[in-house]
C-alpha cells in the first residue's frame, strides 16, 4: 500500500478497513463476540477504530498471519465451540456471509468460502508460460473462514510443532486430516492488498 500506516488503518469508506471488516462480522446474527489482532504497536489506534462495536478484545499480533491468528485464539475462551477467522483486507464480506459459513460447519471440521475460477490458469516461471492448468477443480479462498475450535487449535498447535507456515488456516486444517468443506464465496468480498485494489473498492456500490 506504500504507506507508513498498517493496511487495516487505511481509510475506507468514512472509516478503516477495521472498522468497516468488524461493522460486518458484529452486525451477523450468528457472532457473539470478536476478538480483534492488531499490528504491533498499533493496538491503541485499532482499539479506537473499532470502539463503537463492542469487541471482546484487541490483541498485538505476531510476525505472520499464522502468529497473529494464533494470538486471537489465546483470547478466545475455551469453552467457545467455533470460531471464525476473517481478514481486515476484507472489509466488504457481507455479514451474511459470516452467517453462512458458521451455518455450514453443520458436520465439519472447517468451511471456506470460496469463488470459482473463471480466467484460463497459466503456471509461469521467470516470464515463460510452462504450462495451462486444468480450471474445473480450481477455486479462490476467501475469508471469513468457519472452524470448530478444537480443530483449529489442533492444526496451530501441529503446525507450530512442525516448523510449517501456511497462507490461511483452512490449509492447517488440511494437512492435519481434517474436514473442511467449501461454499459459495462473495464477488464482492475483495482482498485490499494494492491502492487499486483500495480504489476499486471504494466505488463498489453498499
Amino acid at each position: 500500500m506504500d504507506s507508513a500506516t498498517p493496511k487495516a488503518l487505511a481509510p475506507f469508506d468514512g472509516a478503516t478497513m477495521v472498522t468497516r471488516a468488524v461493522e460486518r462480522a458484529s452486525a451477523a446474527a450468528s457472532v457473539s463476540g470478536v476478538v480483534v489482532v492488531a499490528p504491533p504497536g498499533w493496538e491503541k489506534a485499532v482499539r479506537e477504530a473499532v470502539e463503537d462495536f463492542g469487541v471482546d478484545a484487541v490483541v498485538p499480533g505476531g510476525e505472520t498471519r499464522q502468529a497473529s491468528v494464533r494470538a486471537g485464539l489465546s483470547a478466545v475462551g475455551a469453552d467457545i465451540a467455533r470460531i471464525l477467522c476473517h481478514d481486515a483486507a476484507r472489509p466488504l464480506a457481507s455479514s451474511e456471509l459470516f452467517s453462512r459459513a458458521l451455518e455450514a460447519l453443520h458436520g465439519w471440521d472447517g468451511v471456506v468460502p470460496v469463488l470459482r475460477v473463471v480466467d484460463t490458469v497459466k503456471r509461469v516461471q521467470d516470464g515463460r508460460i510452462e504450462g495451462t492448468e486444468p480450471r474445473d477443480a480450481l477455486a479462490l479462498a476467501q475469508t471469513p473462514q468457519a472452524f470448530t475450535s478444537a480443530a483449529l487449535r489442533d492444526a496451530h498447535e501441529r503446525a507450530v510443532a512442525e516448523g510449517f507456515e501456511g497462507s490461511d488456516d483452512a490449509l492447517l486444517l488440511e494437512r492435519a486430516g481434517y474436514r473442511v468443506r467449501a461454499i459459495d464465496g462473495e464477488r464482492t468480498n475483495l482482498k485490499i492488498t494494492t491502492a487499486e485494489d483500495l480504489r476499486l473498492a471504494e466505488a463498489l456500490p453498499r
